[in-house]
């Protein structure tokens, strides 16, 4: 019967969650999540401005209260912020009433930058979950392809992962920081940077934009979107300032 419920809700297309857009035009969307990070966000500023390029920031509100200036400083070199939630919880292991003020804490850190745009922390997300998302009025926004580079993998392996997914209207997940990891050797982003500036030259006839461009450019594909995590996992995770700390075994 919930399976049954589920599918006949998300069959309507406003309750399901973006995933690409429809276009004939070679608009391809860079999403980075869980910054901004004071040592990677900028230099990755750079990469994308060197080549042309506009992206989305799924900003982790605690940090973006950290660090208002650079939040300031994507919007003011053209990319568009979305929010990432507060403190990059699962939203499944969360009440209503924790992830509207997630989502709320997150937007007023960003402020006046913030759009409504909302991509559950891990990609976690229940029908509960995504009914609080629309009462506050956000798009959800997942992804076509995942370069899964909240691991130790080089530039090539990164790029091997995106090999045949940029394609118009599809949206692309890398990271600028990892707010929470298992291994503080995943918090370098070096590789990320290197295969984003790689990808951007390797593809000039794509055009990247950011994820409002890329929603007014087609037909928006929204499907049904379900995931949990496992528990026993998120419980193994740490943040980003406790893996700073940890000095690691040795």
């Amino acid at each position: 019967m919930k399976q049954r419920l589920r599918n006949i809700l998300t069959s309507i297309g406003w309750l399901g969650t973006v995933t690409r857009v429809a276009t004939d035009k070679p608009y391809v969307a860079l999403t980075f999540d869980d910054g901004p990070n004071p040592v990677w966000t900028p230099r990755l500023l750079d990469i994308l401005e060197r080549h042309n390029a506009r992206a989305t920031f799924f900003m982790v509100g605690k940090v973006a209260d950290r660090h208002r200036d650079l939040v300031a400083e994507v919007a003011a070199r053209g990319h568009a912020i979305g929010n990432h939630s507060w403190d990059h919880s699962s939203f499944p292991e969360l009440t209503g009433r924790q992830r509207r003020r997630q989502l709320r804490r997150c937007l007023a850190a960003q402020a006046p930058h913030g759009q409504r745009l909302f991509r559950p922390p891990y990609g976690h997300q229940n029908l509960a979950s995504r009914l609080d998302a629309l009462w506050l009025g956000y798009e959800v926004i997942a992804w076509t392809a995942v370069a899964e580079d909240w691991l130790d993998h080089g530039p090539d392996a990164l790029l091997k992962r995106l090999d045949g997914m940029i394609r118009p209207g599809h949206i692309l997940l890398l990271h600028d920081a990892l707010f929470t990891s298992a291994k503080r050797a995943y918090l370098d982003r070096t590789p990320t940077l290197q295969a984003v500036d790689r990808l951007l030259g390797e593809y000039p006839d794509c055009r990247f934009v950011t994820v409002p461009e890329l929603l007014r450019s087609g037909q928006v594909v929204r499907e049904p979107w379900y995931k949990r995590g496992d528990r026993q996992w998120l419980d193994t995770l740490k943040t980003e300032d406790a893996l700073q700390g940890d000095p690691g075994p040795g």
